[in-house]
């Protein structure tokens, strides 16, 4: 059983950063190929990045694409998201999920292991 949580997350302007962690326990991240994934109220859960289990690939919704980077620490410890130039509509929870996939997936069901999630809320 591998448990995955998330920090990093809270309120800041538009055109701001922040800086979104997943730690996982029970068994090493680096194991996994994780996903970041994020539901604002009303709306289906979409896939935001994802780096695989070797950490060479990457996968970026086109939302995202030139503003997140997706990166696994040195340790392999965490995954992060490093999120730029922030807006309105980037607010939502943001959910980290771990596959046993070797290549990022967009489709959450493929999935096993999710964080609790943790709000970023965009707005000035």
């Amino acid at each position: 059983q591998v448990q995955l949580v998330e920090s990093g997350g809270g309120l800041v302007q538009p055109g701001a950063s922040l800086r979104l962690s997943c730690a996982a326990s029970g068994r090493t991240i680096s194991y996994y190929t994780v996903g970041w994934f994020r539901q604002a109220p009303g709306k289906q859960r979409e896939f935001v990045a994802g780096i695989g289990r070797s950490g060479g690939s990457t996968d970026y919704a086109e939302s995202a694409k030139g503003r997140f980077t997706v990166s696994r620490d040195n340790a392999k410890i965490t995954v992060d998201l490093q999120m730029n130039s922030l807006k309105p509509e980037d607010t939502a929870v943001y959910y980290c999920a771990a596959s046993g996939r070797i290549n990022v997936a967009r489709d959450y069901t493929q999935y096993i292991y999710w964080g609790q999630g943790t709000q970023v809320t965009v707005s000035s």
